[in-house]
């Protein structure tokens, strides 16, 4: 059966399950996505990479500031869709838009449910240390992430990577769990179930203000920051009163501190190595204010970094 789709996403997450729903049978008759926002040093506004990937495809897209007026809403059941299909849109749908496609809405989410619902789970999982992840097709209702779950796909945490790695792959993933599951779910063959009341976590949006490493935590805790935190937005420290990104950096030990947390202990090959509330953090790749990132054995030829300095 050839479904008539409406699709609604923003950021390049949501770009992988567009481009299967465009290689399916189906019909997608209308992209939506958030208006064009300021970026880049020039701030110019630029379109979401969802609006980019639908106008390559020739696709009808729409930019609404909001669905929860009366006049969005009469133009999305102007569609007649069969379902709406939702991938990191980041406008909150009501129910009356939810009503409206014949068979209902889908949301694609990136966690294993219910653990991090919300705005952030990619970044939280990481940052938890959570040893798996994965992504959700579930149906939307009107509470945050908790409709029923129509199926998922979990995949392992690398030690190593980052939120910019992980949101990769679970894009890929995600529109591969579309793939196979949607004309199931349509058919009646996949029923979706309830999620269960045990395990529920949320994963608060991420703010600037997080950036900012607390030398006190464990050297493990922050490292697990640092990846999380990659590519936005960014860990950072102070070292003589300005800012210093940390792109990458890993836990050395756990040892019991033997100077004050935020202390230069050691500079190798390998990079700056600061003392924490449990353990070191070794900074391997940095970048100063004006400058590029580049590893932090570079940065110290440049910037005549002591052991016994304080790292705030």
């Amino acid at each position: 059966m050839m479904l008539r789709v409406v699709y609604a996403g923003t950021p390049a997450f949501a770009v992988p399950p567009l481009q299967a729903l465009l290689d399916s049978p189906h019909e997608v008759i209308a992209v939506y996505t958030q208006p064009d926002r300021p970026a880049g040093r020039g701030r110019r506004r630029q379109p979401s990479a969802v609006k980019a990937a639908a106008s390559a495809a020739g696709l009808p897209v729409r930019q609404p500031e909001r669905l929860n007026d009366p006049d969005s809403q009469r133009q999305l059941a102007a569609l007649a869709p069969d379902v709406l299909i939702v991938a990191a849109y980041g406008l909150i749908l009501p129910q009356a838009v939810l009503d409206i496609p014949r068979l209902g809405a889908l949301n694609i989410h990136a966690s294993l449910l219910p653990r991090w619902r919300g705005a952030a789970p990619i970044q939280r999982a990481i940052e938890a240390g959570d040893a798996e992840t994965g992504v959700c097709l579930m149906e939307m209702a009107a509470g945050l992430d908790t409709g029923p779950v129509v199926d998922c796909r979990a995949t392992p945490i690398a030690p190593a990577e980052t939120a910019g790695a992980l949101h990769e792959r679970l894009a890929l993933l995600g529109a591969e769990l579309l793939a196979a599951t949607l004309d199931d779910w349509a058919a009646g063959r996949r029923p979706a179930y309830p999620q269960p009341a045990e395990g529920v976590t949320y994963a608060t949006k991420i703010t600037p203000a997080e950036a900012w490493l607390d030398w006190t935590a464990p050297a493990e805790q922050l490292a697990r920051r640092v990846r999380a935190f990659n590519p936005w937005p960014v860990a950072r420290c102070r070292r003589a009163g300005e800012p210093l990104r940390i792109w990458e950096a890993v836990a050395v030990d756990d040892a019991v501190p033997t100077v004050a947390p935020g202390t230069v202990t050691a500079i190798t090959a390998d990079g700056i190595e600061v003392m924490c509330g449990a353990g070191r953090l070794r900074l391997i790749r940095v970048q100063a204010p004006g400058g590029r990132a580049q590893p932090a054995a570079d940065f110290v030829r440049g910037h005549a970094v002591d052991v016994g300095e304080i790292l705030d």
